[in-house]
């Protein structure tokens, strides 16, 4: 039987389950999407402990466990998410304002509310999500954060632009940041500008809140005495739409 083969990545707890950020794998023609999480899980029996809350990805997309694989796919496996130009590694400039960027630089979120408002607004609202110095009492030292970034910036900008869509709202902008962040350091901002400020809360705390739960971005928190990933949870659509 002839046999296709995909490039396979791993984020957050899987990569430390598996030991691997990635992988190549040989599949035989025909295969599907779930076969290549049953072959890790048989590797890695931990994986098979968290198969209700992983999801999967064929070629920056979320996809039902049932999609055919074919030559040079690539194949992700997430656990649930925790939640200057040159500082961006990716960015999406849409034409009507709205800017969507992940970076490993500090985040300006009134610099970049700036740069977005125009002369109908009257009022804008910035969002950051800053690193806490604790979890439940548990001194933090320093977080990490990575990401899926070709299909979290593709998504982040498919929320914002929807946002923009069904709120009155000027421009929106979503940044998250990558890799080590000390105590009170910006992770993520989302930025909102408008002529009334209603909308302006109303469509940030929406992006906020789908952000943490749909945009493939995980978490590491330090602690003196060790470290871990943070347990997160995938949108129950998310869920849903692709077991």
């Amino acid at each position: 039987m002839q046999s296709v083969r995909i490039r396979v990545l791993f984020f957050g707890l899987i990569r430390d389950v598996v030991g691997a950020r990635e992988d190549s794998l040989d599949v035989p023609e025909g295969s599907r999407l779930e076969s290549v999480f049953d072959h890790y899980a048989e590797r890695f029996p931990r994986l098979r402990e968290m198969a209700s809350s992983t999801v999967l990805a064929l070629n920056q997309q979320f996809s039902t466990p049932a999609a055919p694989l074919a030559e040079g796919d690539e194949v992700a496996l997430l656990p649930p998410v925790s939640g200057g130009s040159g500082a961006y590694t990716s960015r999406i400039d849409d034409p009507a304002g709205h800017f969507f960027a992940i970076t490993r630089e500090p985040i300006d979120g009134t610099a970049i509310a700036r740069q977005l408002l125009r002369g109908e607004d009257g009022a804008f609202v910035n969002f950051e999500g800053v690193a806490r110095n604790n979890t439940k009492g548990r001194a933090t030292r320093f977080l990490e954060y990575e990401c899926y970034e070709p299909m979290a910036i593709k998504m982040m900008a498919e929320i914002g632009l929807e946002i923009a869509r069904n709120h009155a709202i000027g421009r929106i902008a979503m940044v998250h940041r990558l890799g080590r962040l000390e105590i009170s350091e910006t992770s993520v901002a989302v930025i909102v500008t408008s002529p009334h400020r209603k909308p302006a809360f109303d469509a940030a705390f929406e992006g906020i809140n789908r952000l943490k739960k749909v945009v493939p971005v995980w978490k590491k928190e330090y602690f003196v005495d060790g470290e871990v990933w943070v347990d997160g949870e995938w949108d129950d659509q998310v869920v849903k739409a692709h077991s």
